[in-house]
């Protein structure tokens, strides 16, 4: 499974860590996924939603 947010499809983003002496290396910044239940169309879902989405009430929980 990717690591991708249901609702907004927020996902992996690539960079570089910059080092003190401004020598770059490759790095990723992962969303913070939580695996929860959401009800849509009348129907339980087991899903992962980053948790923006689950604070500002995008998702209605099950």
């Amino acid at each position: 499974m990717s690591k991708e947010c249901y609702v907004c499809k927020k996902s992996v983003v690539s960079g570089n860590h910059v080092s003190h002496s401004n020598k770059h290396n490759k790095r990723t910044w992962k969303p913070n996924l939580q695996k929860v239940k959401i009800v849509e169309d009348g129907t339980t879902k087991h899903v992962e939603v980053c948790t923006r989405c689950l604070r500002s009430g995008k998702v209605e929980r099950a």
